[in-house]
């Protein structure tokens, strides 16, 4: 079957009946047009199925208002949810997003990729997520496009960066526990070598739990997916009250292996996740977390790079954003017999309180 001819403003401005230059100035929004021609000028776009050549806009303004966001795994709902912010942020200011990742984890050549890909696309700017992509991999493309980091302080000269605070959010939960009474803290802690985020959170619970006196135990794991192999050939010869994971979906996984081994293995071990977004952090889940406010991340690494397109600076800078424990069931005091209990209930798994 042969394609259909492509419309274009010419065809626009015969089928509405105006000249050509009010379909250009309607359709880009500069310029006075009576409401009414724009009106049948937009049907007239519309009976056609006119799309705007964004490339060659770009190539006549030097702009084509669009962000490239490479992102290290979507199915990961922090990066989900970053990219919704980035998104929302976006459309308020007149921008579209095109964000790349992979079908798994993105590698650092996988990143470099995608970062090449969407230059070639002519993106007005960059927004990079991959958190195990090192900095010096990408800052030759600054000299191409401006680009921002977003999940980790990046000190590069040239780029600007936002994140969330892991150093206080490892802190502030680990002496939540602290303060329920926990003593014999267990922290799952995730080589740096894959998340540098994660493994700054589960240090600042370390350091934190050392700072009052008690002494962590330190269970080293590859990934956060690992945490639940590591806690599990870890728990029975331990004797810890509680397991700080990583991240939510690790301390779901943890609450499943504690859920294997009985009502008293997960009565008597409280647990900790850190994210707090999405279905993981509804109240009738009661999981005890850390929550980062990752869409303000998004909607501030956007802001970010449009003002440094727009040239409203030329000033590289870090914003810091601060999260908060969110206190749950999974959680409780020293001796409560009040914590998350997972029961079997007809062949089928239902969250109740103890």
């Amino acid at each position: 079957m042969e394609r259909a001819k492509t419309p274009t403003i010419i065809d626009i401005a015969t089928e509405a009946g105006v000249s050509k230059s009010s379909v250009s100035r309607a359709l880009l929004g500069q310029g006075r047009v009576n409401e009414a021609t724009r009106k049948r000028i937009e049907d007239a776009a519309n009976r056609l199925g006119y799309v705007a050549n964004a490339m060659a806009r770009g190539l006549a303004s030097a702009r084509t208002r669009t962000l490239g966001v490479v992102l290290r795994d979507v199915r990961k709902p922090y990066y989900a949810y970053l990219q919704a912010g980035m998104q929302s942020q976006a459309e308020r200011r007149d921008y579209r997003i095109v964000a790349t990742t992979n079908a798994g984890e993105l590698e650092v050549a996988d990143a470099l990729r995608e970062i090449k890909n969407l230059i070639s696309l002519q993106v007005d700017g960059l927004v990079i997520a991959p958190a195990r992509l090192p900095s010096e991999q990408f800052l030759p493309f600054l000299e191409r496009v401006p680009i921002v980091v977003a999940g980790r302080h990046e000190k590069s000269r040239g780029m600007s960066s936002v994140a969330c605070d892991d150093t206080d959010g490892g802190h502030a939960l680990a002496q939540h526990l602290l303060a329920l009474g926990h003593r014999q803290i267990a922290v799952v802690l995730v080589d740096k070598s894959y998340s540098l985020r994660y493994s700054s959170r589960g240090n600042a619970m370390i350091d934190a739990i050392r700072s009052a006196g008690a002494t962590p135990t330190v269970w080293n794991s590859p990934t956060d997916l690992a945490a639940a192999e590591i806690v599990s050939a870890r728990i029975g010869a331990a004797d810890v009250s509680a397991i700080m994971c990583p991240t939510d979906t690790a301390a779901m996984d943890v609450l499943e292996v504690l859920r294997q081994r009985g009502k008293s293995a997960l009565a008597d071990h409280a647990v900790t996740g850190y994210d707090g977004f999405g279905p993981l952090a509804a109240p009738y889940l009661g999981l005890t977390t850390f929550r980062q406010p990752v869409e303000e991340m998004g909607r501030t690494a956007v802001d970010l790079l449009i003002d440094r397109i727009e040239g409203r600076t030329d000033q590289d800078r870090f914003v810091s954003l601060r999260g908060m424990v969110v206190p749950g069931r999974t959680a409780r005091e020293l001796g409560s017999t009040s914590n998350i209990v997972l029961d079997d209930v007809s062949d089928s798994q239902s969250v109740s309180s103890a």
